[in-house]
């Protein structure tokens, strides 16, 4: 993608606009209101942790018959814009198109994994978007100082600490399906 693809564009972005752009495996492209946001693509740490959370999640979800997909850095339409979650656990009926991004109606989790870069947007801003979105659980998984995630469920409009599962310890995690994990071998090599 170049930088003339930006400049090009006039006027505020909308979903359909973001959603029109070419894929970039090097940045993943958000809208937050009317606002593009570019970050760069996750290190080492993330994507060894994201993959080893989603299998841990898929395995889970299968083992307890839940009619859901997992997927990573997928894009969710939200009432204000447009995100990608780093990991996404998503109804089944609303995954059997091939698009390009699922309605946040149909998320029953959300996960960010914690990156130097987005630090703001996965603790602060994220969770406001995906609670108005009504998004029944959001979970954070933060590295430093060392691998802890951090579990919440949708309580009256906002989000509240259910669980924080501590790396060395196996938790217990009952919703959206029954899950249990360590943190502390999430990223490890």
């Amino acid at each position: 993608m170049s930088v003339a693809s930006f400049m090009d564009h006039d006027g505020l972005w909308t979903v359909a606009d973001v959603l029109a752009l070419p894929e970039n495996r090097k940045v993943r492209f958000e809208l937050v209101g009317e606002s593009l946001v570019m970050s760069p693509a996750p290190g080492l740490r993330h994507q060894r942790a994201s993959f080893r959370l989603h299998v841990a999640l898929e395995a889970a979800a299968r083992a307890a018959q839940a009619p859901v997909e997992v997927f990573e850095a997928i894009n969710v339409t939200l009432p204000s814009g447009l995100v990608v979650p780093d990991i996404v656990v998503a109804d089944v009926g609303a995954t059997v198109e091939d698009q390009v991004s699922i309605d946040a109606e149909a998320v029953q989790l959300v996960i960010e994994l914690v990156s130097p870069g987005n630090k703001t947007m996965d603790r602060k801003l994220k969770p406001l978007l995906y609670a108005e979105a009504a998004i029944p659980h959001y979970w954070r998984l933060e590295f430093d100082p060392a691998p802890r995630l951090i579990v919440s469920e949708l309580d009256d409009g906002r989000y509240v600490e259910t669980t924080i599962a501590l790396p060395g310890v196996v938790t217990r995690i009952e919703a959206p399906f029954l899950c249990e994990i360590d943190p502390g071998g999430l990223a490890r090599q």
